[in-house]
């Protein structure tokens, strides 16, 4: 064992913490093991190197925390603050949870996101679902508190959050205030910027689990985490979603394939002008191409208008919800995204899919370990050194230009995918 609190950062933050835990030792999915943080009263009270927000929240949070419940303690508090795609990727591993921890499914809640709280409730039968605006909660004190005091009225035994790439403000906040007797996290990503606030956070915890350094895929992370309550060797598995088999209208009766050229971070788009030659291709080969994503994705959309005729190539973009928009990937004969949350989506509703992918954070998300890759899944790249910039990327000018990594991926790399699938 040995520790992993960097000297300087002892001295810039004296209360900070003993994180007990070596690294080294993991050289296997099968690894996952228990964290020590210590801390002492002093620093919990009055710690240092925290946002202002911060010691705003703090007190709030801690009235709700103590708001008293005339009930007994019963479940367990799932805390998934995640995009859709993180929340496809975590979506096997919660089956496991009722036998890890000793509980009945009905008796877990997922506190998650408004992001995809339209598909919940199918993707999570069984389960309570409640659903949240984590960014609001973040940034607004009185929506926070409305947060909080439901929070608390779930009235948990057990919390649980085994996110690895988290905010404190976020999902650390909510299981603290959720009060439980016991509560589980996994260790984050930690730098110096997030180093104090995870630690005031992780020093009151239950149990906190190292689920292995970076950059493991999230797959591979909660596949250890169950594994140590259940005992045995991780179930490593694709991601497969449960979904309604119901054909859409749009394109009822035709072989068609998804293209998705969208992504919250401009950076992460593959040229669209590289999915508009894409989609003529597809057309020319015999499918009916659909162009999906959210209205504010719809950048260049005179491109993509060029070309929609509204039968071999349709524009729905910004013109479906998020049900809908499953349909019809479910649907379709391949879906070709960026990396983004429909890409998850697409490979957990058994898609053959094409993936689009850059390096920010290469291996952490895609492309899927070979353990967890399917058949119909391929994810395509053009490696560059600089990968694991977490798209901090020091070779872009103009911020709403695709990365140079993903700019570089060839449209025959991206041909010769499609071409295997089909």
């Amino acid at each position: 064992m040995s520790e992993n609190v960097p000297r300087a950062e002892k001295r810039r933050v004296k209360f900070l913490m003993t994180i007990v835990s070596d690294l080294n030792s993991f050289k296997s999915i099968d690894d996952a093991v228990p964290v020590i943080v210590r801390s002492n009263m002093f620093w919990r009270l009055l710690p240092s190197g925290m946002r202002k927000r911060w010691w705003l929240f703090r007190l709030f949070d801690r009235v709700a925390r103590d708001w008293l419940i005339m009930r007994l303690r019963r479940g367990l508090l799932v805390i998934r603050m995640d995009g859709i795609g993180d929340m496809v990727i975590f979506r096997n591993s919660l089956d496991d949870y009722s036998e890890a921890f000793g509980v009945k499914i009905s008796e877990i809640t997922i506190l998650g996101c408004n992001s995809w709280g339209s598909v919940a409730q199918q993707i999570f039968e069984g389960y309570r679902v409640v659903t949240i605006d984590e960014h609001k909660y973040a940034r607004h004190l009185f929506y926070r508190i409305f947060v909080n005091l439901r929070v608390r009225r779930i009235n948990p035994a057990v919390t649980i959050c085994d996110a690895y790439f988290r905010r404190t403000l976020m999902a650390d906040s909510l299981a603290r205030v959720a009060g439980a007797p016991k509560t589980i996290m996994s260790l984050p990503y930690l730098n110096g910027d997030t180093r104090a606030e995870f630690t005031w956070y992780l020093s009151q915890c239950s149990e906190i689990i190292d689920t292995g350094p970076y950059p493991r895929h999230e797959i591979e992370r909660h596949a250890a985490f169950t594994s140590l309550y259940l005992d045995r060797p991780p179930d490593v598995r694709p991601p497969a979603l449960n979904w309604r088999n119901k054909e859409p209208y749009i394109t009822e009766g035709k072989t068609y394939a998804v293209l998705n050229p969208g992504s919250n971070e401009h950076g992460r788009r593959w040229p669209l002008v590289q999915f508009v030659a894409l989609a003529t291709w597809l057309a020319d080969k015999g499918l009916c191409v659909v162009f999906i994503g959210k209205s504010e994705e719809k950048v260049g959309g005179n491109l993509v208008s060029a070309v929609a005729d509204g039968e071999k190539i349709i524009d729905l973009t910004g013109q479906t919800d998020l049900p809908e928009t499953f349909d019809i990937m479910k649907h379709s004969k391949l879906v070709v995204s960026n990396d983004t949350g429909p890409a998850h989506v697409a490979i957990g509703l058994g898609v053959p899919t094409v993936v689009v992918v850059g390096g920010g954070h290469f291996g952490c998300f895609v492309p899927y370990p070979e353990s967890a890759r399917p058949k119909t899944a391929r994810f395509v790249y053009e490696y560059m050194e600089c990968y694991h910039c977490f798209w901090r990327c020091h070779k872009r000018e103009d911020p709403s230009a695709p990365f140079p990594c993903v700019a570089s991926v060839s449209s025959e790399k991206v041909r010769r995918a499609c071409e295997e699938l089909i």
